[in-house]
C-alpha cells in the first residue's frame, strides 16, 4: 500500500520540474506529482494516462497523476483576467489556475508544500520575482508555495521553516542559463527529459491566430475544434463556430480522419486520392469546402467533380460544378 505523500510537485516533463522533484526526494520525502494538461500542452497523452504514469513512474521513480483542465481552462480563455502575452497566451491566468487546483489537491492530501522547478529570471515575465509573488497571493500559495532550484533567492517557506525541509540542500539559480541544471542533472544522473524548447502551442504566433479566430462573439469552441486546428490548411467561415480544414499530406490526413467527430462533416474526393477535408458548418457549405479541396488536389483544373462526404451516419455524394477551375494556390 502506497504511504501518502508529504509533498506535492507540478511536473512538465523538463529538466527543471524532475529536478525539483529529485532535490526533495533526495531529502527522504515522499513527493506526489501532478501533470496538467489542456489542448494546448500536454494533450497527447489524453487517452493514455495511466501508460503514461506508468512510463514516469519506471523512469524516473516518480508518482504521477493527471489533471485536466480543458473545461476550464478554455473558458478562462475567452476572457483572462490578466490578459494575453505576444500572442493569445493567457500565462498569468494559466499559473494561477493551476496552483490554484494544485492547492486544493494539497489541502485534500494534507501535504506541507507544493513544489515547481521555476528558475527566477528563467523567463522574462513569469519567471520574475514579483510575478513569482503576485501569482502566489493569487492562487493562496502564499508559503506553500516552494521551487527548490531558486529557493535560497526566495523567502523561507514553511516546510522550511518548520524544519521538513532542509534550506541548506536547495539552490539559488537564476537567470536563464541552463549549465547549473545540467551539472546537477549529470550528478544525478538524469539524461531523460524534454527539451526547454516545447511548451503551450498559444505561444505559437500561427496557431495562436488560429484559436483567436474561433474565440469570437462569445463563441468557446470545444476540445475537438482545437485539435483539428493542429493539421492542415484552415479556412475560417463567417461564424466563429464554422469553418474548413484541408489536409497537407498523409500524417494531416490520418490525424484529421481520427480527431473530426460526429459534429463534422468528412468530404473527399470519390474518384482519385486527395486530401482529407473537415467542415464544422452547415451541408448548405460542403460545395464551399470541396471548393477548397479541390484547389489542393489534382482535381484542380477540372471543372466538374465528385465529392463524397460524411458526417455520422450521414452520408452522400453530389458533383461539383467549377465554371472556372484554377491551378493556382489560394
Amino acid at each position: 500500500m502506497n504511504e501518502k505523500p508529504e509533498i506535492l510537485a507540478l511536473f512538465s516533463q523538463g529538466l527543471d520540474s524532475i529536478l525539483a522533484i529529485k532535490i526533495i526526494q533526495e531529502q527522504g520525502l515522499r513527493v506526489q506529482a501532478l501533470k496538467f494538461i489542456t489542448p494546448f500542452f500536454g494533450y497527447e497523452i489524453k487517452g493514455q494516462e495511466s501508460k503514461y504514469c506508468e512510463k514516469i513512474k519506471k523512469n524516473y521513480a516518480i508518482d504521477l497523476e493527471i489533471i485536466d483542465l480543458t473545461n476550464d481552462y478554455l473558458k478562462m480563455l475567452a476572457a483572462p483576467e490578466f490578459g494575453y502575452g505576444k500572442n493569445f497566451n493567457p500565462c498569468l491566468d494559466c499559473k494561477v489556475m493551476m496552483l490554484t487546483r494544485a492547492r486544493i489537491r494539497a489541502e485534500a492530501l494534507q501535504v506541507k508544500a507544493i513544489v515547481t522547478g521555476e528558475v527566477v529570471g528563467q523567463r522574462p515575465f513569469s519567471q520574475r520575482r514579483d510575478t513569482m509573488r503576485r501569482i502566489e497571493k493569487l492562487s493562496s500559495t502564499d508559503g506553500l508555495l516552494l521551487r527548490p532550484l531558486s529557493a535560497k533567492l526566495l523567502m523561507p517557506t514553511r516546510a522550511e521553516e518548520e524544519g521538513l525541509i532542509d534550506r541548506e540542500k536547495l539552490f539559488d539559480f537564476s537567470g536563464r542559463g541552463r549549465k547549473p541544471q545540467m551539472a546537477l542533472a549529470d550528478k544525478l544522473n538524469i539524461t531523460d527529459y524534454l527539451t526547454p524548447a516545447g511548451g503551450c502551442l498559444l505561444t505559437d504566433p500561427g496557431f495562436a491566430k488560429r484559436v483567436r479566430t474561433l474565440y469570437q462573439h462569445d463563441f468557446i469552441p470545444s476540445a475537438s475544434d482545437l485539435e483539428l486546428l493542429k493539421f492542415g490548411r484552415f479556412y475560417p467561415l463567417g461564424k466563429a463556430d464554422e469553418f474548413i480544414i484541408v489536409g497537407r499530406n498523409r500524417l494531416d490526413n490520418q490525424k484529421l480522419l481520427k480527431t473530426a467527430t460526429s459534429d463534422y462533416f468528412i468530404i473527399q474526393l470519390t474518384e482519385r486520392a486527395g486530401p482529407v477535408t473537415v467542415l464544422k458548418g452547415t451541408e448548405t457549405q460542403l460545395p464551399e469546402a470541396a471548393e477548397k479541396l479541390c484547389l489542393h488536389s489534382k482535381a484542380k483544373e477540372l471543372k466538374a467533380v465528385k465529392i463524397k462526404w460524411q458526417r455520422d451516419r450521414e452520408n452522400g455524394e453530389f458533383t461539383l460544378k467549377r465554371p472556372n477551375p484554377t491551378g493556382n494556390q489560394p
